[in-house]
């Protein structure tokens, strides 16, 4: 299983970005994806889901404002990202997990790397205000 992070970087206060994950290595829809973000001295957190190909989740934190998808074809999940906060500030990550649908990424709390079999490396994105 290979997961590869692009699309980070920083933005203004209010600004966007697109990030995408590539993956590689399993069965695209037999796999939960998501995207989660961990800011210095906090525990990663569950930003965006989605299993099936839409089948999604998403964190009260960014309801509105950020929108999960996938690509079957190309195997890839994006998380296109607006209106974005200063507190959006984190590194972010790409995780999956077999045994991980959508609807039970609100529940994966406080257990960081164990809340998926598989990461990508992780990616800055920085907000300024």
């Amino acid at each position: 299983v290979q997961l590869v992070e692009s699309g980070g970087g920083s933005a203004q206060t209010g600004g966007s970005l697109k990030l995408s994950c590539a993956t590689s290595g399993f069965s695209f829809y037999d796999f939960g994806i998501g995207w989660f973000r961990q800011a210095p001295g906090k525990d990663r957190e569950v930003v965006a889901c989605i299993s099936g190909g839409s089948h999604t989740y998403y964190s009260d934190s960014i309801t509105g404002r950020f929108t999960i998808t996938s690509d079957g074809a190309k195997k890839t999940v994006d998380l296109q990202m607006n209106d974005l906060k200063p507190e959006d500030t984190a590194v972010y990550y790409c995780g999956a997990d077999r045994d991980v649908l959508a609807e039970h990424c609100g529940g994966l709390v406080g257990r960081n790397e164990r809340m998926m079999d598989y990461w990508g490396a992780g990616m800055q994105v920085t907000v300024s205000s």
